[in-house]
């Protein structure tokens, strides 16, 4: 599989919105510790997780066609069997990019948001990916 990582840096530049699907306010989780270095970062992080009124200081939303401003990346964390409907959500968004965090395949989103030209990374952490391009 190709790196990308010249789409990626370009992505992560021209980007400042970032919906984080599945944030927990849990500081031990990875999804809480990408959304921290993120928004230290400069980004807008959006959470967006149905079980909890506020992430991080940020009113948190159920889902993504609940978000009132346009999101640059869909960033999801969750089961790889639980992607799909949250995928095709995304895709009607017409975000940037849908990203699926290190550890979650979904060969069917894949395909999906590949069939709708949105830019697509999967198994990757965004976190990882922004300090590696960046140098951070």
């Amino acid at each position: 599989m190709e790196d990308r990582d010249d789409e990626k840096k370009k992505l992560l530049e021209e980007s400042r919105v970032i919906a984080i699907v599945g944030l927990s306010p849990d500081e031990q989780k990875a999804s809480n510790v990408v959304a921290v270095y993120l928004i230290a970062h400069g980004y807008r992080v959006i959470p967006v997780n149905p079980n909890h009124a506020e992430i991080l200081g940020q009113k948190s939303y159920a889902s993504l066609s609940d978000v009132p401003e346009k999101i640059d990346i869909v960033d999801i964390f969750m089961k790889a069997e639980n992607v799909l409907p949250v995928v095709e959500e995304a895709i009607k968004l017409a975000p940037k990019a849908i990203w699926l965090q290190l550890g979650i395949v979904n060969e069917e989103a894949r395909k999906l948001v590949e069939s709708s030209n949105i830019p697509f990374f999967m198994d990757q952490c965004i976190k990882q990916q922004h300090a590696k391009l960046f140098g951070k």
